[in-house]
């Protein structure tokens, strides 16, 4: 199944505890679409998986590590993640991360 059209209070928020929810937004087999909501001090912990990855601030601040390089990530930036690299997040600041994966997360459906 695909998703083709989002308005923001179309879709509900997942809740995954420790200051951290999401909304999927949408997706097909190639392709997914996701909007990350952190707390200040919540922790997105360090993972790999075989998914492309590209991230975009929305608001806030975070301290991303990627293959235990650090980087700090303000409204505005975006970062790639290349598939298996090891990768987490600080929130510095409470904001919102749209992650787009490829292929489709299929773990979060």
């Amino acid at each position: 199944m695909a998703s083709e059209k989002v308005f923001k209070n179309s879709k509900r928020w997942e809740d995954l505890g420790d200051g951290v929810a999401r909304q999927i937004m949408g997706w097909d087999n190639q392709i997914m679409m996701v909007k990350v909501k952190f707390e200040k001090g919540a922790v997105g912990a360090e993972h790999s998986h075989f998914h492309t990855q590209t991230t975009y601030c929305v608001s806030g601040k975070f301290e991303f590590t990627m293959d235990g390089e650090k980087v700090i990530v303000e409204p505005g930036d975006g970062l790639y993640i290349e598939p298996n690299m090891l990768h987490g997040a600080l929130c510095l600041e409470p904001g919102i991360l749209i992650d787009v994966f490829s292929p489709v997360r299929e773990d979060f459906l």
